[in-house]
């Protein structure tokens, strides 16, 4: 299978690698940012998942592309299907999460904190009565802390955010307008599409100019919420969870066989990994209407990404 495990050029300045992504910062203010098919939990790699980083930046394009009159975005070019060119910029303390449904599974998800008795959460009270999955009255904003050194995100209100610096009044102000609106056009375009879209995170920087501009990735299934709007009525009902895009296979086996917080993983078998790879796939082809084209030119995925980055790899 034709996987992108890892994007290490030496003649890119100033790498830095994450758990699935490469980055590079060249000297006249871009990001090279490519997006491998790594697949990452329990602060780990996992796997690697054919495709699925051409999915991940695909995915991303589209909606920078369908959201572009809203919000300004780091991109610049698309030399490679798994690649952004981007403006680096400095990227804001403040995780923001767009909420429209009583959902999620985490620790600041607002269902687990509901569930745990709270009602007042993240600078807002909600009511009593509500129930698991329940769309609620209006999109809401739940920001966290953005830990860069591997903490564990810890909840926010607004008043916090600009009480602790982390953020002007008027990047508040200008972010929080940007998220409502990106998440709007987000469930309006997932519902033609027969789609929900339940919840999303986005990332925010500033430019040179202090400009605020969306970064990272914006309504991908890695980092949005979907759910397949003709099962919702019935799931609801029933107090069960709606039919989404079921990524998870790797992530359940694993847990299934071992502690993957103390223990060697075992080996995934490559029915599992096609299988993933498959569910990304319809996952992109649902949520933008297109039909997905792997790009399986050149010898090998790294062999094409090279190529097509060759103009960066010369340098100026």
């Amino acid at each position: 299978m034709r996987i992108l495990t890892e994007a290490f050029f030496p003649d890119l300045p100033n790498y830095y690698g994450g758990k699935v992504r490469e980055n590079y910062d060249l000297p006249d203010g871009r990001r090279i940012i490519i997006s491998t098919d790594r697949i990452s939990a329990f602060d780990r790699i996992l796997a690697c998942i054919p495709y699925k980083g051409q999915v991940l930046t695909q995915t991303a394009r589209y909606w920078f592309e369908e959201t572009a009159d809203i919000c300004p975005n780091h991109v610049i070019a698309y030399p490679d299907p798994a690649v952004v060119v981007g403006k680096r910029l400095d990227i804001l303390p403040v995780e923001i999460v767009v909420r429209g449904y009583l959902a999620g599974t985490t620790g600041t998800s607002i269902l687990t904190l509901y569930k745990n008795g709270q009602r007042t959460m993240y600078g807002m009270t909600l009511p009593d009565g509500l129930r698991d999955n329940q769309k609620l009255p209006q999109a809401i904003i739940t920001p966290t802390s953005k830990e860069f050194d591997g903490g564990h995100d810890e909840p926010l209100t607004p008043a916090e955010i600009i009480e602790k610096g982390l953020l002007t009044q008027a990047q508040w102000e200008t972010l929080s307008a940007y998220a409502l609106a990106l998440f709007a056009r987000g469930q309006q375009k997932a519902a033609e599409r027969g789609l929900i879209l339940v919840d999303t995170k986005y990332e925010f920087g500033t430019d040179e100019h202090g400009n605020i501009i969306l970064a990272d990735e914006i309504h991908t299934p890695d980092s949005s919420r979907y759910w397949i709007a003709n099962s919702y009525e019935e799931a609801f009902a029933k107090g069960s969870r709606p039919a989404s895009f079921d990524k998870d296979f790797v992530r359940s086996w694993v847990v299934e066989r071992c502690d993957p917080y103390k223990d060697a993983i075992p080996e995934i078998p490559q029915d599992l990994i096609a299988a993933t790879s498959k569910v990304y796939i319809q996952a992109y082809e649902a949520i933008t209407g297109l039909t997905f084209q792997p790009d399986d030119s050149g010898e090998t995925p790294l062999a094409r990404v090279k190529a097509n980055l060759a103009a960066y790899l010369a340098g100026p």
